[in-house]
């Protein structure tokens, strides 16, 4: 039996003329990559290189959504009922969907970031909400 292993990373969170990491280098190891979508990290233009670059490199593609917190990198846990935590997790992952479908891409997993994923950790309602 063959077993397979996704190898995953975070990418696309420079944001602007301020980069962080080195995505292509990355992508070329990983399986699958968690691409920012522009409220923790990230913007259209990066959004867009990430993508093509995980095209070049057979990566798979999945929405990184976060918190709207540049400052705090999504990091700080906010107060939102669950159809704010829905709302903010549909509007980035449909950020990344269209700009994936304008290279002839697919997004096929949604990893939620930082303080959003740990309050779907100890929140049900949110975790209902955002999957």
């Amino acid at each position: 039996m063959q077993t397979r292993v996704d190898l995953n990373a975070d990418a696309g969170e420079s944001l602007g003329r301020w980069k962080l990491g080195h995505d292509s280098e990355l992508m070329a190891h990983v399986t699958s990559v968690n691409v920012a979508c522009g409220y923790h990290a990230s913007d259209p233009v990066t959004m867009r290189e990430s993508v093509r670059t995980a095209l070049a490199t057979g990566t798979a593609i999945g929405a990184h959504p976060g918190l709207p917190d540049l400052v705090g990198f999504g990091r700080r846990r906010m107060a939102l009922r669950p159809d704010e935590a829905a709302q903010l997790v549909l509007y980035q992952t449909g950020a990344l969907q269209a700009t994936a479908r304008a290279e002839g891409a697919e997004v096929v997993h949604v990893k939620p970031h930082g303080a959003l994923y740990g309050m779907a950790l100890t929140d049900d309602a949110i975790t209902t909400a955002i999957t």
